[in-house]
């Protein structure tokens, strides 16, 4: 008799005995105990739940299904019985059978915390997503070291980008186990997609003290500092991640960024040339290199490789998959139908949009199809033959398509083409007009439009946008401050109570006609770089935008004028990129433009 054998020659008591030898990984043996206590009743249901369990190990899954099935039916009362075949089904890819075991062992015992994580397992497989983060969240609620639930239901929130769930999971997970270099790492790419970056450097910097040989979190420390505009720091990170892996793309990418802003531009092109060496559809890279080279005023190369973004998700652009063809001005098209679209931003809309006269002049008929709150104010272009908003519209047949912001490439745009007229916008009606005459009132002093701050959510916020408070440097002077900052953050809102003297009419500018209009009745406008920047400068109103020290590309580099909008002039931060010295500079020039004010000069061409 084997050492391990029972005394007793029972169905029991073989099961028993086989139960404590698979325990202890000895499964030869725990299968002869199981086939023995089969032997003597062929319907014991432990024991066939025992062989189930070795074929599992095994990774026999049919069998171990088989197995378990017999199980069940000689004892259907066993709430294991249907999470082991739950386990076997979901082996072999038969998911929906595998949620049904698994609901039923927990019909029978609703406090088995494994199985509530199995099925959420499941339930993620079949993308049923929302139901997976409810089992792994019950799972955790009855096992509170559940460091496993913890972290599988913070994915699946992370992967919804629903980040302060998914924070609040890969806390739990973390104050089970701290050691947790993953858990730090995402937490932190959490706070870096909210634009916490603080929080996101403290997590990302937690999670390389815990793996410093991980390419990818230093990277992503590297990103951080990048958003912190501490890119000088930034450049370590980023060639530590490349040593740990020379092939690291992503990283050669944001080296190319960082290098960017430093005004290193030669080394950040050589970046990006080695990320798209590495990866030669890595679109990205693509883009930011056509950015750079826009930039630095390589338009020949620039505007072609700009195209790459549409093929990057994080670029933003709209694509519209027309089955008609896409024209980029290679063939003639005199006698053609030619849609013109938006396909960015509102600025990007309004600044492109001036193509659509040069589309026209070549013989066709031009539809403008354009965002709603931009298209009453892009109807009267010259050469547009039909203006029609996004949103409900049905678009009438056209022979060809054409992207808005791929017209510069269509035309072959140069520093010296660039279709430049003072104004390429149609006047607002007079009555308009005199409305807002008479909501502002007497014009006796300069009228000033101000903005501060643009789309929180866009990449370059942080260095695009001021506080209201910087900009009150210049609210002293001798002038009336009109505020044409539309969705003012929470931050400004105090400061602009405490600042009576801005003339706040935004809940009048329901659209950018509205916001023409008024721009019309201004004798200048100073703002940050935002659509209102161009749709100002589309106008032909005297504009001085504020840019950061490394600009968007459309403005250049190193000149205060613009070669896209006559009336604007640039105001850049310098190497400091403090835009509190740049609001020294604005207000001794708006002194100069107060001295030279009439009150009979009207603010109207």
């Amino acid at each position: 008799m084997s050492p391990a054998a029972p005394r007793r020659r029972t169905p029991a008591a073989f099961f028993e005995a086989g139960l404590r030898l698979f325990k202890a990984g000895q499964l030869s043996e725990a299968e002869k105990c199981g086939r023995q206590a089969l032997a003597l009743d062929a319907a014991h249901a432990d024991s066939l739940h025992l062989m189930g369990l070795l074929c599992l190990a095994a990774k026999q899954h049919h069998l171990a299904i088989e197995w378990f099935a017999q199980a069940i039916r000689q004892n259907p009362d066993v709430a294991d019985y249907f999470s082991n075949l739950g386990t076997a089904l979901q082996q072999q890819g038969r998911y929906e059978e595998a949620a049904k075991s698994f609901d039923r062992a927990l019909l029978l015992k609703p406090d088995l915390a494994e199985v509530w994580y199995k099925l959420g397992e499941i339930l993620r497989q079949q993308k049923r997503n929302d139901e997976a983060i409810l089992s792994f969240d019950q799972a955790l609620k009855l096992n509170p070291c559940y460091r496993e639930a913890a972290n599988a239901g913070a994915l699946l929130l992370f992967d919804a980008a629903r980040y302060d769930e998914a924070i609040q999971r890969f806390q739990c997970s973390l104050d089970i186990d701290a050691r947790q270099a993953g858990a730090f790492h995402f937490k932190g790419i959490c706070q870096l997609r909210q634009q916490r970056f603080d929080g996101a450097l403290a997590d990302c910097m937690r999670a390389l003290e815990l793996a410093p040989e991980h390419a990818e979190i230093t990277n992503n420390v590297g990103l951080v500092l990048q958003r912190l505009a501490r890119n000088q720091e930034a450049l370590g990170y980023f060639d530590r991640a490349i040593e740990l892996n020379p092939q690291f793309a992503l990283a050669f990418n944001h080296r190319g960024t960082s290098l960017g802003e430093l005004r290193r531009f030669d080394e950040a092109l050589a970046s990006f040339a080695s990320a798209i060496a590495i990866r030669p559809d890595y679109a990205d890279a693509h883009w930011n290199r056509a950015l750079m080279q826009l930039l630095l005023g390589d338009f020949a190369s620039g505007w072609a490789a700009r195209e790459w973004g549409r093929r990057s998700q994080a670029v933003g652009f709209i694509d519209r998959q027309f089955t008609r063809p896409l024209w980029l001005g290679d063939e003639p098209i005199a006698g053609k139908t030619v849609l013109l679209h938006s396909d960015e931003g509102l600025g990007d809309t309004i600044q492109f949009s001036r193509y659509a006269t040069m589309v026209a002049q070549r013989g066709a008929r031009v539809i403008l199809e354009v965002q709603d709150a931009v298209h009453p104010l892009l109807s009267g272009i010259d050469g547009v033959s039909l203006c029609l908003p996004k949103t409900g519209t049905v678009l009438p047949d056209f022979d060809l398509h054409c992207p808005l912001s791929s017209l510069p490439l269509a035309f072959a745009t140069r520093l010296e083409t660039i279709p430049s007229t003072l104004s390429y916008l149609r006047a607002q009606s007079e009555a308009r007009l005199q409305s807002w005459e008479a909501r502002l009132g007497p014009h006796d002093k300069l009228r000033v439009g101000l903005v501060w701050s643009g789309n929180p959510a866009h990449g370059n916020d942080r260095n695009r946008s001021m506080p209201l408070a910087t900009l009150s440097s210049i609210l002293d002077a001798d002038a009336s401050f009109i505020s044409l900052q539309k969705d003012v953050r929470p931050a400004d809102q105090a400061t602009l109570l405490e600042h009576g003297e801005i003339v706040d009419l935004t809940a009048c500018l329901c659209d950018f006609s509205e916001t023409a209009a008024l721009m019309s009745c201004l004798d200048l406008v100073i703002t940050v770089d935002t659509s209102v920047a161009h749709l100002a400068g589309a106008l032909g109103r005297p504009t001085w935008i504020l840019l950061p020290y490394t600009p968007d590309y459309r403005w250049l580099l190193d000149r205060d004028d613009s070669p896209w909008y006559p009336a604007v002039r640039l105001f850049r931060q310098a190497e400091d990129r403090d835009y509190a010295n740049v609001m020294k500079r604005v207000r001794a020039e708006l002194q100069s433009r107060i001295v030279a004010f009439t009150p009979e000069k009207s603010a109207r061409p």
